[in-house]
C-alpha cells in the first residue's frame, strides 16, 4: 500500500505529464502482480468493487468524531478520502498493512456491516497518507490528474509496445490483467479479444490552423459537416453490441434503443451520437439529458430519441478496415448502410466544394444552421489510433463571448481542494420594477493561469457576502469575460438559457459589472 501511496502523492505533485509517465511506468516494473494490475485498474476503469462508500464512513467517522465538526472538515479539506485520512486516530496497531488485492478481497463481498468492520481494521494498520491511497483505491475516482489514456500509454511505454497495441486488447481484459502483463513481461503471447466487439482506437483531427491552408490542396480532402453531438463508437457481433465513447467507456446502458439497432449486425462502426427530432439535430442539450445514466425510462426514450451518424466503417464481417483509404472506407461504409439498414442511423453527407474559399463560405454560414464547423479529411487517410499530422483536420466555428458578473465561487477539489476555482456568473435581466437582477448562465472552472486563480481565490475570500459550505456568494462586482460554444434554452436555469462549453477568457479588473452583459443580448445567441 505505501508504494501504491507515493505514486499517488507523486502524480498528485508534478505537472508534467513526462514526469507523470515515467512515475506510472516505474511502478508498474517494479511492482509484482496483482497489486500492479489493481492499481492500474483504479486509474482507468476502477476496481471491481462496489460499496456504499459514503454511508461506510460515516459509520466508522461517527464513532470518534462529532458529524457536524466532520461535515465542516470535510468542506475546507474539499476531499472525503483526505479529510478521513488526516482525522482518522492513529492507533499504532502492531500488525502488517493490508496489499491493494488484500484490500479488494476484502471489500469485494460480505454484508455492509462486515465490510465496514473490514475497512475500519485496514484504515488502523495505515499511515495518514496510505489511509488516503486506500479510499482512492476502492472510491472509483482517484483524480490525480491522470486520464484512463495516459495511464495506458505509461504502460506501453515503460514496455517499449505502441499504445495502440494495448487499446486494440483493452475491453477484452479483465482486472487485475494478469495475461496483460505476462504478455508486457514475455512471459506469455499477447492476449487475444477472440469474436469479443471491443473498443478500437478512435482516429482523431488536429483544429487547422491558418498556416495550414497554404500546405493543403482542396481535391485531396474530403468535408463533412461536425455536428454537434458526442463521438462514439459501435461494435456489434451477433447479440453482443457494445456502444463506446471516444475515450473508450462503455455506455451501451443508456442507449438501449441504439443496442437493439445494431443486434446481429457484425461491425465496428464509428460515428456522432445526437438526440434527433422529425430528421432535425436537437441542441446538445437535449442529448445531455441521456448521458451517464445506468438506466432509462420509457419516457426519456420517447421524449430524447437516440440517433447515430455515421462517420466510417472499421471492420464489416471480421474484415479489417482501417488499411484501406478514406475513400474505400466511405464506399463501403455506403453501400453496407443501404444493404443492412440499421434503424435510427445515416450516413453523414459529404460536402461538394470545388476550393477551400468555396468551402469557408459554407463553414461562416454553419453557426445559424446550428452547426459546429466542419471536418476535414485526406481521401487517401487510413484509419489510424490518435491524432496523425496532416491527416484529419477540425475547423470549428468560432467561439462566443459574453461579459458576466461573478456570482458564486465553489471549492475545487484534489490539487485545487484549497482554492475557489469552480465560478457561477450571470447576465443582467430588467425587472418590472425598472431595476436589474444577475441571473445565472452558467459555471466555469478552466481558461485561467495558476496566477491568475490565485488572484481570483484572493478576491472571492475578500468580497464573500455569505457561505454555504464549500460554496461563497460574493459582490457581484467581477466581470469575466466567458468564451463558450453556443447558447442553448435550460429550464434548469431561472435565465432560461444556459452556454455549451464555457470557459473564462478574460478576467475584466477594469470593467464595471453594470456594463456586463444583459439576458436580452444572450437571448439573441439562441
Amino acid at each position: 500500500m505505501r508504494a501504491f501511496a507515493a505514486l499517488l502523492d507523486g502524480l498528485v505533485y508534478t505537472q508534467s505529464r513526462n514526469r507523470k509517465t515515467a512515475l506510472l511506468g516505474q511502478y508498474f516494473r517494479e511492482t509484482t502482480d496483482p497489486d500492479r494490475g489493481w492499481a492500474l485498474a483504479a486509474l482507468t476503469d476502477g476496481v471491481p468493487v462496489r460499496l456504499p462508500l459514503r454511508r461506510m464512513l460515516s459509520d466508522l467517522t461517527g464513532r470518534f468524531i462529532d458529524p457536524v465538526l466532520y461535515k465542516l472538515s470535510r468542506d475546507y479539506v474539499g476531499d472525503t478520502a483526505e479529510t478521513v485520512a488526516l482525522l482518522w486516530p492513529e492507533r499504532r496497531f502492531n500488525r502488517p498493512e493490508p496489499s491493494l488485492d488484500d484490500v479488494v478481497r476484502e471489500m469485494q463481498s460480505g454484508t455492509t456491516a462486515e465490510r465496514t468492520e473490514a475497512l475500519g481494521f485496514m484504515l488502523d494498520t495505515l499511515d495518514a497518507s496510505s489511509r488516503w491511497a486506500l479510499l482512492k483505491l476502492i472510491g472509483g475516482a482517484p483524480r490525480v490528474g491522470v486520464s484512463a489514456r495516459l495511464a495506458r500509454t505509461a504502460l506501453a511505454q515503460a514496455y517499449g509496445r505502441d499504445v495502440a497495441e494495448i487499446e486494440e486488447i483493452w475491453h477484452a481484459l479483465e482486472a487485475p490483467y494478469l495475461d496483460l502483463f505476462a504478455w508486457l513481461d514475455g512471459r506469455a503471447d499477447k492476449p487475444d479479444p477472440g469474436a469479443k466487439p471491443v473498443f478500437r482506437p478512435v482516429m482523431l483531427a488536429h483544429p487547422i490552423d491558418d498556416d495550414d491552408w497554404s500546405r493543403l490542396a482542396a481535391q485531396d480532402f474530403a468535408a463533412e459537416w461536425k455536428w454537434d453531438g458526442i463521438r462514439v463508437q459501435i461494435a456489434a457481433r451477433g447479440n453482443d453490441v457494445r456502444i463506446f465513447s471516444r475515450q473508450g467507456d462503455d455506455i451501451s446502458a443508456a442507449f438501449p434503443e441504439i443496442h437493439s439497432a445494431f443486434l446481429f449486425q457484425d461491425c465496428v462502426v464509428d460515428g456522432e451520437l445526437v438526440v434527433m427530432r422529425d430528421g432535425e439535430i436537437a441542441p446538445f442539450n437535449d442529448l445531455q439529458q441521456r448521458l451517464n445514466r445506468k438506466t432509462v425510462t420509457a419516457k426519456m426514450l420517447k421524449g430524447y430519441p437516440a440517433h447515430v451518424r455515421l462517420y466510417d466503417l472499421l471492420f464489416e464481417s471480421g474484415e479489417d478496415l482501417r488499411a484501406l483509404s478514406f475513400n474505400e472506407r466511405r464506399a463501403r461504409l455506403e453501400a453496407w448502410h443501404v444493404a443492412r439498414k440499421p434503424p435510427r442511423t445515416d450516413v453523414s453527407p459529404l460536402i461538394a466544394f470545388e476550393s477551400f474559399d468555396e468551402l469557408g463560405k459554407l463553414w461562416a454560414a454553419a453557426r445559424a444552421d446550428g452547426i459546429e464547423g466542419l471536418m476535414l479529411k485526406r481521401r487517401e487517410s487510413a484509419y489510424q489510433a490518435g491524432r496523425i499530422k496532416g491527416e484529419w483536420f477540425k475547423w470549428k466555428r468560432a467561439a462566443l463571448t459574453l461579459d458576466c458578473v461573478l456570482m458564486y465561487a465553489q471549492r475545487g477539489s484534489g490539487k485545487r481542494s484549497s482554492y475557489y476555482s469552480d465560478y457561477t456568473f450571470g447576465v443582467w435581466r430588467d425587472e418590472d420594477d425598472g431595476g436589474k437582477m444577475l441571473v445565472p448562465v452558467g459555471k466555469a472552472y478552466s481558461g485561467f493561469t495558476d496566477d491568475e486563480l490565485k488572484l481570483l481565490d484572493r478576491w472571492i475570500r475578500a468580497n464573500t457576502t455569505e457561505s454555504f459550505g464549500p460554496v461563497r456568494a460574493v459582490i457581484p462586482e467581477l466581470v469575466l469575460e466567458v468564451a463558450f460554444d453556443s447558447v442553448q434554452p435550460s429550464t434548469r436555469h431561472k435565465s432560461g438559457i444556459a452556454m455549451r462549453f464555457p470557459r473564462i477568457h478574460r478576467i475584466r479588473w477594469d470593467k464595471p459589472a453594470e456594463e456586463a452583459d444583459t439576458l436580452e443580448a444572450a437571448r439573441k445567441l439562441l
